[in-house]
């Protein structure tokens, strides 16, 4: 089993930057692909950016490409979300999950464990 837990939310200003963290317990980390997804008020879950086992390949939808970056440290058992340029369109509680599947999805029910969550406001 793996327990994830988020940090790095807050308040920024339209066109600023946020590191999203996520630390993992337990050894298994580097076996499972991990997911960043987020979901606004009034709206269902959705993908943000996935990355896989080895950090090789990453995965991201389109409303935030290149302007967030997944990335993740098997040493230490962490994946990171930097996101810059952010607009106010990305205000909403950003999850991490990890997904003991082969490939990276962008589907939430595919993902097995899940974090608590944290807020993420981005003002005009």
């Amino acid at each position: 089993q793996v327990q994830l837990v988020e940090s790095g939310g807050g308040l920024v200003q339209a066109g600023g930057s946020l590191s999203l963290s996520c630390a993992a317990s337990g050894r298994t980390f580097r076996t499972y692909s991990m997911g960043w997804f987020r979901q606004a008020p009034g709206k269902e879950r959705e993908f943000v950016a996935a990355i896989i086992r080895t950090g090789t390949i990453t995965y991201y939808a389109d409303s935030v490409k290149g302007r967030f970056t997944i990335s993740r440290d098997n040493a230490k058992n962490t994946v990171l979300l930097q996101m810059n340029s952010l607009k106010p369109e990305d205000t909403a509680v950003y999850y991490c999950a990890a997904d003991r599947g082969v490939v990276i999805s962008r589907r939430p029910e595919t993902y097995d464990y899940w974090g608590q969550g944290t807020q993420v406001t981005v003002s005009s």
